[in-house]
C-alpha cells in the first residue's frame, strides 16, 4: 500500500450518482478543495505581504544605513586631507609673513626653517625660494636643486595665477614620487617670490593606509584625470589610470553604486578636496556590507517558510478533518434511510408473506380435508382398500400438503418477528428456519449444509426476528462467495455459562486482507459488480451490536470465511447492567 493511500481521506475516491440535481452538494473533493484555498488565501495573504513589506523596508533601510556610512566616511576623511594640506599651507603662510625674502635666501636660516617645520609640522623633504622669473634662489633639502628654471614648469605658472599651487604626486627631476606646496607672496616693489615645498608622499600616503575600510573596501585619492595618487590596496598602482570612471564633480560627499571589472557592484564614495587637485575615492563591495542582512533575510525567508509550512499543514489537517466528518455524517444519514427502507422492505414482505401464508393455508386446509376424506373413504371401500397406486397418490396429496403448511408456518413465523420481540429462542429452530427457506438454491446448487448444535446450549433470550435476519444475511453472503458444489457449517456453542458462540463458515473465495479491515463498514461491498450494496453486513454488525454481543471475521483468500458471533444468554440483564 502506498504512503498516499493511506494518506487519503474516505471521502476522496468518493463517487454518488443518486444526488440529482444537488451533486455539487455532495462532492466531497471539491468542497475540501475550497475549504483548503480559501483558508490557505485568507490565512497566508497577511503573512506573506506583511513578510514582502518587511522585506523591502529592511533591505531599503540597510542600503540606506550603507550609503550612510560610506558618506559619513568619506566626508570625515575628506576633513583629515584638507587639514593635512591646510596645515602646511598655514606653516608656509606664516614663513612668508614673519621673514623677509632677504633672510629668506640665508641657507642657514632657510635650513633652520626647515627643521622647524619637520619637527612641528611634518612631511617636508626640502625647501625653496623661488624669484618671480621662476629660479630658485635658496635651497635646502637632499638634492642640487638651487639654480634650477622653473619658469615653464605648469606649478609655476599656477602659483602666479592662483596665488598657492597644491600638486598632483609627480616624478619631476628627482624621479621619485612627490607632490609640491607653494605659496606666493606679493613684494612692495610689485613683484613677488615663491616660497616652494616638497610634501613626503609616505606621510600623505599614511592618511588612508590606516584607515579601516568595511566590506573589502579601499581607500584612495586620484587626479581629476583619474591618475592614482596613493597606494591602493585593490584598485591599481601609484600613478596608474583607475579602472573605473572619473566621478563628476560635485561639491558635497557624494555616494553611488558601479560595478567593476569582474561584474561585482561596489559601493563608491568619493569627494572633491578643496583647493587641491585631489579627489578622495572609498570603494566597498555591497555583497560584503549587505552580509549582515543577507544573513537576516536568510532567517526571515526560512521563518516564512516554515510559517507557511505550519500553516498549510493545520489548513490541511483540520480541512480534512471537517470534511471527512461531514461526510461520515453523510453517510451516516445515507445508512440510516437506507436502513429505514431495509426496515419497510422486511417489514413489507412480513405481511406479505401473512398474507400469502394465509391464502395459501385456506386452500391447502381444504385440500388436505378432501385428501383425507378420500383417503378415508378408499380404506372402507373394498375394491379400493388394495389399490396400493391409489392410496400412494392420496399419501403424495397429504405429504405435500404438510410441506406446504411448513414452509406458509415459516413464512408465518418471519412475518411474526418482524418487530422488537425478547422471548426464549432455542437457536437450533432459528437456524432451521432460516436453512429451510433457502434449502432449495442449496439444493439446486448442489450445496451442502452442515448444522452443529451443541446438546449445552441452552435456549436464551433474545429477538427472534433479529437473529433470523442475522443467521438469513450470513448464509446469503455465504452463498455469493461459494460456487456450487460448496460447504457451509454453522456450529453452535456455549462459550461461557453468559454467554453462546455461533460460528459461520463457508469454504468460499475469501476476503483479500485489505477488504477484511473494511468489510462491515456501510457500502463497502466486494460484489457490486454482481448487485450488492453493501448494507448486508452493516445491519448485520449492528443488530449483533443490539442483541449485546459481538461478531469477527476471519478469512484467507481462496479457501473461505468464517464469521464468529458471541451472543449473551441473558439479553434483559446484561442491558439493565449496562444501563
Amino acid at each position: 500500500m502506498s504512503i498516499l493511500s493511506r494518506v487519503k481521506p474516505d471521502f476522496w475516491n468518493h463517487r454518488d450518482g443518486s444526488e440529482g440535481p444537488f451533486k455539487h452538494l455532495f462532492d466531497f473533493r471539491r468542497i475540501w478543495k475550497l475549504a483548503v484555498g480559501l483558508s490557505a488565501a485568507i490565512a497566508l495573504a497577511p503573512v506573506i505581504s506583511m513578510a514582502v513589506f518587511e522585506y523591502k523596508v529592511t533591505h531599503n533601510a540597510m542600503e540606506a544605513e550603507v550609503l550612510l556610512r560610506t558618506a559619513r566616511l568619506v566626508s570625515n576623511t575628506r576633513r583629515t586631507v584638507s587639514f593635512f594640506f591646510s596645515e602646511r599651507k598655514a606653516a608656509l603662510d606664516l614663513l612668508v609673513r614673519q621673514h623677509t625674502l632677504e633672510e629668506l635666501k640665508k641657507p642657514d636660516l632657510l635650513t633652520g626653517l626647515l627643521e622647524g617645520l619637520q619637527k612641528a609640522v611634518g612631511g617636508f623633504t626640502d625647501l625653496g625660494v623661488v624669484d618671480h622669473q621662476g629660479r630658485q634662489q635658496s635651497y635646502v633639502g637632499p638634492y642640487e636643486l638651487e639654480g634650477v628654471d622653473y619658469s615653464d614648469q605648469e606649478w609655476f605658472k599656477e602659483v602666479v595665477l592662483r596665488g598657492v599651487y597644491i600638486s598632483d604626486v609627480f616624478l619631476g627631476f628627482r624621479d621619485l614620487p612627490h607632490l609640491v606646496i607653494a605659496v606666493k607672496h606679493d613684494l612692495p616693489d610689485g613683484s613677488f617670490y615663491v616660497l616652494r615645498a616638497t610634501l613626503d608622499t609616505a606621510r600623505f600616503n599614511d592618511l588612508l593606509s590606516q584607515l579601516e575600510v568595511s566590506g573589502n573596501g579601499d581607500a584612495f585619492i586620484i587626479n581629476r584625470e583619474g591618475i592614482i595618487q596613493t597606494p591602493p590596496r585593490y584598485c591599481g598602482r601609484v600613478l596608474g589610470k583607475i579602472s573605473l570612471p572619473v566621478p563628476e564633480y560635485s561639491s558635497r560627499t557624494r555616494v553611488l553604486e558601479e560595478k567593476n571589472f569582474n561584474g561585482q557592484l561596489l559601493v563608491i564614495g568619493y569627494a572633491y578636496v578643496t583647493e587641491t587637485p585631489f579627489i578622495l575615492v572609498i570603494g566597498e563591495q555591497k555583497a560584503e556590507l549587505m552580509k549582515s542582512w543577507y544573513r537576516t533575510r536568510t532567517k526571515l525567508i526560512g521563518f516564512l517558510a516554515a510559517s507557511i509550512v505550519a500553516i498549510l499543514v493545520v489548513i490541511l489537517g483540520v480541512a480534512t478533518h471537517l470534511v471527512n466528518k461531514i461526510y461520515l455524517a453523510d453517510e451516516k444519514r445515507v445508512m440510516t434511510l437506507h436502513q429505514v427502507e431495509y426496515a419497510n422492505k422486511m417489514a413489507s414482505i412480513g405481511r406479505l408473506a401473512a398474507g400469502v401464508a394465509h391464502e395459501i393455508n385456506n386452500p391447502l386446509a381444504i385440500i388436505n380435508e378432501k385428501a383425507g376424506l378420500i383417503k378415508d373413504i378408499f380404506t372402507y371401500r373394498k375394491e379400493y382398500a388394495r389399490d396400493e397406486k391409489l392410496l400412494g397418490l392420496v399419501e403424495w396429496i397429504l405429504t405435500s400438503v404438510g410441506r406446504c403448511g411448513a414452509i406458509t408456518r415459516r413464512l408465518l413465523s418471519f412475518a411474526r418477528h418482524m418487530h422488537v420481540s425478547i422471548e426464549p429462542v432455542q437457536i437450533k429452530e432459528v437456524i432451521d428456519e432460516v436453512t429451510g427457506l433457502l434449502g432449495k438454491e442449496a439444493e439446486y446448487r448442489d450445496i451442502s449444509i452442515h448444522v452443529d448444535v451443541s446438546d449445552d446450549v441452552p435456549a436464551f433470550e433474545s429477538d427472534r426476528g433479529k437473529l433470523q435476519q442475522i443467521f438469513l444475511n450470513l448464509v446469503n453472503n455465504a452463498f455469493a462467495a461459494m460456487s456450487d458444489g460448496g460447504r457451509l457449517d454453522i456450529k453452535v456453542r456455549r462459550e461461557t455459562p453468559d454467554a453462546i458462540l455461533l460460528r459461520v463458515t463457508d469454504d468460499g473465495c475469501g476476503i483479500p486482507p485489505a477488504d477484511l479491515k473494511r468489510i462491515f463498514e456501510p457500502f463497502f461491498s466486494t460484489k457490486k459488480k454482481k448487485g450488492g450494496t453493501g448494507l448486508g453486513l452493516s445491519i448485520t454488525y449492528g443488530l449483533v451490536k443490539e442483541l449485546g454481543g459481538t461478531i469477527s471475521v476471519q478469512s484467507e483468500v481462496g479457501k473461505g470465511t468464517s464469521f464468529t458471533i458471541s451472543l449473551p444468554i441473558q439479553l434483559k440483564q446484561r442491558k439493565k447492567g449496562n444501563g
